[in-house]
């Protein structure tokens, strides 16, 4: 049975309603001791003051300020939107590498193992796709057209094939030809084209766009051979002579790319994405901090695992940074903070129009609270490193990766970065997929999992019920991780979800 409140230090002064409170609920476990009852309706997932706020004072959580009283609180008062706001006065002390400490790995003859599939160059893959991925919008249906031929019976004298998948999107051209823009869509589709998960990839064009392919390929150090096929459409005569000698290329490479094993491998071959989206007030209580035990698992058995949402760890970043495990690795993510604090200001928006009106339903407030919640993701290990978008992952362990907070763009860097394994906590929920990379949905409450039970894969709710603890649902998690490394399906890959989530980041002028 739900508990009516959840206070998670005995330094707030606002509790979490467990379940939908009607007016006049006694607030049970209060340190404040009986009294405090409900002045007004308050949701699941929201807050209500335990004491009373006045005026510009903090409202903490987590033993953290998630923001300040824009009016008089009572004890008893639903606290949100309409009485807190986000102030900037909130304590952020950065103090690198306070908070790290040493990891115990666990030896080797007892680390986790699952079943995985390695490239002739060594790569570990968790899946074995053939991409098509496209320059600019303008090769998209053509891309599609490729993808197409292959659904159905097509594949099904190749088992050991997951699928070709066409990944579009809406850029490569109406830019500049140079620059961090243009770099950071190479390095994106550049990314892709060398994922582990992707037996071969044709990169499809069209011919006089600013993203040419053999400059995409040049700067990014591709090389065109039997697993990376460039093809341009004005070359080939069109766009069904193109979509054909697409398809006759990987016809040929069918029989090889099926010819493939999984096999033992140690879960240090494993990097785990971070994500989480269409948030609720239970997500930094159950779903985030769950995951976060399991990401520790993954580091000691020598594993990765990546954290990103710059938007979404703002006021929040003080506690990585403490766990930074050399100073610069911390000023690292604080120099990508004031450069979002900089982007937003100069695009006419703030930090803090990052919760969505789903978030905010849900019983989030400001970003302050959001972030706090988002990084519990992390576990506690060391941060080891600080990535660009889409930039090679190369250290072992809990990093970090600059992304926007939307969470395809977010994901599309960190699969571009080599993640083969993806974790999405939602409390709204969040439909989410990512091809060529296996999506989890971990549901944040009991009755999101069962009203969505096609698209949540596990339940965490019952950390709020106090039916489990974050322990034993992290335990879980970090063992469905393994199982759908070893070729497991996702909800999101049974319902065929994750071509359309490809989204690379538009960060500069459309022209």
């Amino acid at each position: 049975m739900a508990s009516l409140t959840i206070r998670l230090h005995p330094a707030d002064n606002v509790v979490v309603a467990g379940a939908d409170l009607e007016p006049g609920t006694a607030l049970p476990g209060t340190a404040e001791g009986s009294g405090v009852a409900t002045t007004g309706p308050v949701p699941a997932g929201h807050k209500v003051a335990v004491r009373a706020i006045a005026p510009g004072e903090p409202v903490r959580k987590y033993n953290q300020v998630i923001g300040f009283a824009t009016a008089t609180i009572q004890p008893g008062d639903h606290v949100h939107v309409h009485n807190m706001g986000m102030g900037s006065d909130f304590e952020r002390d950065y103090a690198f590498g306070a908070d790290v400490h040493p990891v115990e790995p666990i030896p080797e003859a007892e680390r986790a193992t699952f079943q995985g599939i390695v490239r002739p160059d060594g790569r570990v893959a968790t899946r074995n796709y053939i991409g098509v991925l496209t320059s600019v919008n303008c090769s998209a249906t053509a891309a599609r057209m490729i993808a197409d031929h292959f659904r159905g019976p097509a594949l099904t004298a190749y088992p050991n094939i997951d699928g070709v998948v066409a990944l579009t999107h809406g850029y490569g051209c109406g830019m500049a030809g140079s620059g961090e823009v243009m770099d950071t869509l190479r390095r994106t589709i550049a990314g892709y084209a060398r994922h582990p998960n992707f037996a071969a990839v044709i990169l499809l064009g069209l011919g006089c766009e600013v993203n040419q392919i053999d400059k995409l390929m040049e700067a990014t150090g591709l090389e065109e051979g039997a697993r990376v096929i460039p093809i341009g459409i004005q070359d080939m005569g069109g766009t069904a002579a193109a979509a054909r000698e697409g398809i006759r290329r990987i016809e040929a490479l069918l029989p090889e790319i099926n010819d493939v094993t999984r096999q033992t491998l140690p879960a240090s071959h494993l990097t785990l994405a971070l994500q989480c989206g269409g948030s609720d007030g239970y997500s930094g209580i159950t779903a985030n901090p769950a995951l976060g035990y399991a990401v520790d698992l993954l580091v000691r058995n020598g594993g990765t695992a990546v954290l990103s949402e710059t938007p979404e760890v703002y006021g929040a970043e003080h506690l990585l940074t403490r766990r930074a495990i050399r100073r610069e690795v911390g000023e690292a993510l604080v120099e990508r903070i004031g450069w979002w604090e900089e982007y937003t200001s100069r695009t006419g928006g703030e930090m803090n129009n990052n919760p969505s009106p789903g978030n905010k339903k849900g019983g989030l407030t400001t970003i302050l609270e959001k972030s706090l919640g988002a990084v519990a993701k992390g576990g506690t290990t060391p941060m080891t490193a600080v990535y660009r978008y889409a930039e090679p992952i190369t250290d072992k362990g809990f990093v970090f990766m600059d992304t926007p907070g939307y969470d395809p763009v977010s994901a599309t860097g960190q699969v571009a970065g080599g993640a083969n394994v993806l974790c999405f906590t939602t409390g709204r929920g969040s439909v989410f997929g990512c091809k060529p990379t296996p999506s989890l949905k971990l549901a944040t409450n009991s009755t999101l999992f069962r009203r969505m039970p096609d698209d949540m894969d596990i339940d965490c709710g019952a950390i709020a019920t106090g039916d489990a603890t974050i322990e034993e649902v992290g335990r879980a998690i970090f063992q469905l991780v393994l199982d759908t490394a070893s070729g497991r399906k996702t909800k999101s890959e049974e319902l065929g979800v994750g071509a359309d989530e490809f989204a690379p980041w538009q960060m500069g002028a459309v022209m």
